[in-house]
């Protein structure tokens, strides 16, 4: 039976991510307010933007490698096919299930509210990963030259970065329902919409097929010189070229192209640092690999865990209600990530029994 390849240097920039996220949300939802006003958090909260770049940009280069597996079985609709559909619809239901507009799972008999159907659509980074996922995995059945699939993607993925801009001019509300628009833009109210995020994913994709292409062909050390250049390169763009159309004070801002370009160089430095540290390190086991291999989990069951309204109507974001300094903050995401490590481990060895029997 063929091994299916194990990349850890993926594993690792998704699994640290994963963990960030965790700090991210709690710092985010819990700190005292006027903590966020200090010179410490400006910074925290920049690299706290690098976490989802990094985890739509890997999911986009792990699904390049998954798909390599067994394309006959894909365009035949056999088993893998269904497998990966499925797969893509558990990502939609995971996303919306974090809006679903009620107060309580344990209450449903609360009529939903009209802001609360908006919060229900609002699209959020799993179903921007489900979006891209369900883009690669059809145009990779439809597509069958390789070359074509890799400059689409690639194609694909600057045009979403250009046009950003101009698609978050305009209230698709007006023109669609409300559960469609929200996928184009924030009007809505969408944190991560299609415009521009699923440019990283894209970008992450192209990524994988030279990396893949490289690897083939013995030069993989190549590569990562290639990429470690081209990460300056766009740190560079993103940090000094002025662009007419772009503002000093939307620089670093979504959606403008500089905002790509900064955080992808960034994106891609992480994943070099990652690889050297396989490299080097060669790592068999580690917490962050258990986090990284079940990470659809651990990014649901932290957010349940912090905003579920499960405690008597409540959650642990509006019993702390921002009233968290710095010290109760990192004990709260310490706590939380030990636990979500507890239960990745305890998850990914109940889905390896199920596997073997």
């Amino acid at each position: 039976m063929e091994t299916k390849p194990r990349f850890k240097f993926i594993d690792y920039l998704r699994g640290w991510a994963l963990i960030v996220m965790i700090e991210v949300h709690v710092f985010n939802s819990m700190i005292i307010p006027s903590l966020k006003t200090q010179q410490w958090f400006y910074i925290l909260n920049f690299i706290n933007g690098l976490v989802a770049p990094s985890f739509l940009f890997i999911s986009g280069f792990a699904f390049i490698i998954s798909s390599k597996r067994n394309l006959d079985g894909l365009r035949s609709f056999g088993k893998i096919f269904w497998k990966k559909i499925g797969r893509i619809i558990l990502i939609f239901a995971a996303g919306y299930s974090l809006h679903f507009p009620f107060r309580s799972v344990f209450v449903l008999q609360h009529k939903p509210l009209e802001s609360e159907w908006y919060q229900f659509y609002n699209v959020d980074i799993l179903q921007c990963i489900a979006v891209g996922l369900l883009i690669l995995f059809a145009a990779r059945i439809i597509i069958k030259s390789d070359k074509l699939y890799d400059y689409l993607i690639l194609i694909l993925g600057l045009i979403i970065i250009f046009i950003s801009p101009v698609i978050w001019q305009i209230n698709f509300a007006n023109h669609l329902p409300l559960f469609i628009a929200a996928y184009f833009n924030t009007n809505v109210g969408s944190l991560f919409p299609l415009f521009p995020w699923l440019g990283f994913m894209l970008l992450g994709a192209a990524a994988c097929k030279y990396f893949l292409y490289f690897r083939n062909n013995d030069a993989e050390r190549k590569f990562i010189y290639y990429i470690t250049v081209i990460g300056i390169l766009f740190l560079l763009i993103g940090h000094f070229v002025s662009l007419d159309f772009i503002s000093p004070d939307t620089r670093y801002k979504n959606p403008n192209p500089l905002f790509l370009f900064l955080r992808t160089g960034y994106v891609l430095l992480l994943l070099v640092l990652c690889w050297l540290y396989e490299m080097f390190r060669q790592p068999q086991k580690s917490f962050v690999l258990d986090v990284s291999r079940e990470s659809l989990f651990v990014y649901w069951l932290h957010l349940v865990l912090i905003y579920g309204m499960f405690l008597n109507g409540k959650s642990l974001y509006t019993i702390v209600d921002h009233r968290f300094g710095v010290i109760e903050c990192i004990l709260m995401t310490i706590a939380i990530v030990v636990l979500m490590i507890f239960t990745a481990k305890l998850w990914g060895s109940f889905k390896r029994r199920i596997g073997r029997q």
